[in-house]
Parts: C-alpha cells; sequence; structure tokens
C-alpha cells in the first residue's frame, strides 16, 4: 500500500511538472501571480503594519502580559 501511494504522489507531481514546463503564457501570469503576492505580503506589511508589540512595549513580559490582557478581556 505505501507503495502505492509513493507511486500516486509521484504520478499527480509528474502531472503538473510536465504542465508547468509546457506552458507558454502560463509562465507569464505565474510570474505577475509571484510578484503580486511579494507586493501584498512583504511590501505592505513593511509600510502598512508596523510592529504593534515592539514599539509600544520594552520588554517581553510587558508584551505577553498585553497580549493575555487582550485574549482575556471581556466586554
Amino acid at each position: 500500500m505505501l507503495l502505492r501511494v509513493g507511486h500516486i504522489f509521484k504520478s499527480i507531481f509528474l502531472f503538473y511538472y510536465d504542465g508547468f514546463r509546457s506552458m507558454t503564457i502560463g509562465k507569464k501570469l505565474w510570474t505577475i501571480i509571484l510578484i503580486k503576492l511579494f507586493i501584498m505580503f512583504i511590501v505592505l506589511k513593511i509600510f502598512f503594519f508596523p510592529d504593534f508589540l515592539k514599539t509600544n512595549f520594552s520588554t517581553d513580559s510587558q508584551r505577553s502580559d498585553y497580549v493575555l490582557d487582550q485574549l482575556t478581556k471581556t466586554k
């Protein structure tokens, strides 16, 4: 059974590998997708999502107390 599962994973990998290798327009589209993901996760994080805990608290214990307080706060 383990041999058959390995064969299935190999077949799936080869299917996608051959598909990506034979693409023409798709390679350009994947390049655009990867650039957009890079912009979304790296550039936007650096400029628009500052490290709130690092800037407002100086020690790890203060940060952990704040997080614990926020998680257990009742309304």
